[in-house]
Order: structure tokens, then sequence, then C-alpha cells
């Protein structure tokens, strides 16, 4: 009996996730008609709980006015925290204001400074983290959480194994970053050598909005904007 329970519970999953793909297939062709359509941008994470006041929303809101002044538009997760600073500064400069938004139970709702145009919604996060990957011309990393983190890492490895091109990954706030870095190269580099010297090249870590755009600036004299795929 619990062979045939186990095994009608399977076929039931199986024929379930067969007709998934057509939601998930769904979710990449709006995805990708239209983001091809905002032209370039750099994505800005960070973490949803971060307060209207504190420091790193107020920053977070700077430099995506500065983004935007220098003629990209602006990309978030649409959420509030840091996203929403990061659609407000982009909105207030006048600039294009992009959310991707996930289906979450706590925490994640739209923020009011997205183009009306330009907010869309996943349920899935792996279709939500290709649409950041491949439309943004650079990751702005402001502190955040575990989604912060995988967002980065991804990003890095992707990167690394060249499966996208390269483009700047700034990480903001070295009270906040020294520590991993410091980690990655003492644990990772040289107790373990499970990097290389210059995969630490990939990631730049500043503190103002001018050391975020001198970057980007520099990186786009050299390399042309484009999908990274």
């Amino acid at each position: 009996m619990r062979l045939e329970k186990h095994s009608k519970a399977w076929n039931e999953i199986k024929t379930n996730d067969s007709w998934a793909i057509f939601k998930i297939m769904g979710e990449f062709v709006n995805g990708y008609e239209k983001l091809s359509k905002i032209g370039p941008c750099v994505s800005i994470f960070g973490s949803a709980r971060t307060k209207p006041d504190h420091k790193y929303y107020k920053l977070a809101e700077e430099i995506a006015k500065k983004i935007v002044e220098h003629g990209y538009g602006v990309i978030t997760g649409g959420g509030p925290g840091i996203m929403e600073a990061g659609n407000k500064g982009a909105h207030i400069a006048g600039g294009t204001s992009v959310g991707l938004n996930i289906d979450l139970p706590f925490e994640q709702h739209d923020n009011p400074y997205i183009d009306a145009d330009k907010s869309l919604d996943f349920d899935y996060f792996f279709v939500r983290k290709v649409m950041f990957v491949k439309y943004s011309q650079g990751f702005v990393v402001m502190p955040g959480g575990f989604g912060t983190l995988d967002e980065l890492f991804e990003a890095i490895t992707l990167i690394q194994t060249n499966k996208i091109e390269e483009f700047p990954i700034i990480l903001v706030g070295t009270e906040f970053w020294k520590g991993l870095l410091d980690w990655v190269r003492t644990a990772v580099l040289d107790s373990f050598s499970n990097i290389s010297e210059k995969d630490l090249d990939l990631i730049h870590l500043v503190d103002t909005p001018d050391e975020v755009l001198t970057i980007l600036d520099n990186f786009y004299k050299e390399f042309e904007l484009s999908p990274n795929f």
C-alpha cells in the first residue's frame, strides 16, 4: 500500500511539474519582451528591511539619482527598503525605474516609485534572476540579507565561469562588506585555494556615489553597452 501511494503521489507531482513549464515559459517571454525595450540599466540590490531614515536607504537613493544622471536606468527587486530607495532615486531624477517583483508571503510588496509600464511580477526566483543578469550593465550591491548575497554570488559565478559577459559588481559599504571579503581572501583563496587571485578583481568595494559612477564610466569606456548573453 505504501508503494502504491508513493507511486501515485509521485506521478501527480510529475504531471504538475510538466504543466508548470508553461508558466515558467510565460514569465521568461513576458520578461524578455518588456526588458528588451528599457535600454541600459544598472541593478541596485539590498535589504527590504532597511528603513527610509537609514543612511544606506539615503545612500542608495543618491546613487540611483547619479546613475540616471549618467544615462542609465535603474532596476531593483521592486520591493521596500533599499529597493524602494533605488526606484525612488531614479524616479526623482526622471529616469527609467524598473521593478522585478517576487511573490512572497512576507516583506515583499511593490513600492510606488516604479514606472507603471516597467513593473513585472514573478513567481520564480530563478526566472527573475535571469532578468537581472541579462539586462543589467552593472550590479550595485548595498547591505542586505540572504537574497542580496544570492544575487551577488550568482553574478560572480556566471562571470567567473564565462557564462555571461563581464560587468561591474560594486559593493557599497566597507563596514558591511569588509568582513566577507576578508574571509573570501583568507579562507577561500589563501587557505583553500578554491578561487583564483584574479577572481577578486571582479568585485569593487566603495563607499560613495561618485566611486560607483567612476567604476561604471571607466568600464564602459572600454566595453559596449548590451545584454549580457
